[in-house]
């Protein structure tokens, strides 16, 4: 049980540090600033952080009312329900007040996670996942929503070895990224080899595969999360089957979708 308490400990240590990266970009803005648009389009710093903690409400659903969270899913999927009135709306929705609520739901979201084992099935959008696959995907949501953030206030948030959560559900997401489109995922292997901000070298997969993906890991992640495209990086794929799974890279749940060019290298 100990080696299991360390292993959820660690990853929500993880997500609570790259949530608070966020918080200190911005905790001490004005309305105004508060109000700029992101590189998203249609969405101001206020609305990214809202949507940040109504997927940490819809998170807290699914670990502690999983059948709750389920029908609320439903309703979600029929047109028959809106997220903000399922998951909650801010009682104040002024930048200050949005940045309150989200201090308070997501220590909510973390005290749930560490009550669950590690291979915990928890509800979600796309498929399930495991507690650790879950904290691990609301890091890496947490990371890229922060990115448009940053870069819309011309601040930016230090890249960390935190980055190896997001290049891993970058990685497990690959078949997902082909299956939420209705395309057969490709039999062939693909070896993935990334430097992370200290220097150290993570990798995947199978060290003689034909199909490679290489190079820095914050490019490779701002891939998957749809943040820039493949030829704005310097990543190099070897292969037609690496180079086409990284232009449809969507490490994220929901429909599918692929990278907008006004939001393309947003944290160049």
């Amino acid at each position: 049980m100990a080696v299991v308490s360390r292993i959820v400990k660690q990853i929500c240590d993880d997500l609570a540090a790259e949530q608070a990266a966020l918080d200190a970009v911005v905790a001490d803005l004005s309305e105004d600033q508060w109000s700029q648009p992101t590189p998203a389009e249609g969405w101001d710093v206020t609305a990214t952080i809202a949507h940040l903690v109504q997927a940490d409400l819809a998170a807290l659903m699914a670990v502690r009312d999983p059948d709750a969270f389920n029908v609320a899913k439903a309703g979600l999927n029929a047109g028959t329900a809106r997220f903000e009135t399922v998951f909650g709306a801010p009682p104040d929705s002024s930048g200050a007040g949005t940045l309150q609520w989200w201090r308070s739901s997501r220590a909510a979201m973390l005290d749930a996670f560490r009550s669950r084992e590690p291979k915990d099935r928890i509800p979600w959008f796309g498929p399930s996942m495991s507690t650790i696959s879950f904290a691990t995907a609301r890091l890496m949501e947490t990371w890229a929503h922060g990115q448009d953030v940053a870069t819309t206030l011309g601040k930016r948030i230090p890249a960390t070895d935190r980055l190896r959560h997001v290049c891993h559900i970058g990685v497990t997401t690959r078949g997902w990224s082909y299956v939420n489109r209705g395309l057969a995922v490709p039999e062939a292997p693909v070896r993935v080899e990334l430097i992370g901000p200290s220097g150290a070298v993570w990798t995947w997969g199978e060290q003689d595969a034909a199909q490679s993906v290489t190079g820095d890991a914050i490019d490779f992640c701002l891939v998957v999360t749809q943040r820039a495209t493949v030829q704005e990086t310097a990543l190099r794929c070897v292969g037609d089957v690496a180079a086409d799974w990284m232009r449809r890279a969507q490490a994220f749940a929901g429909g599918p979708t692929d990278t907008d060019p006004q939001r393309a290298g947003v944290a160049g």
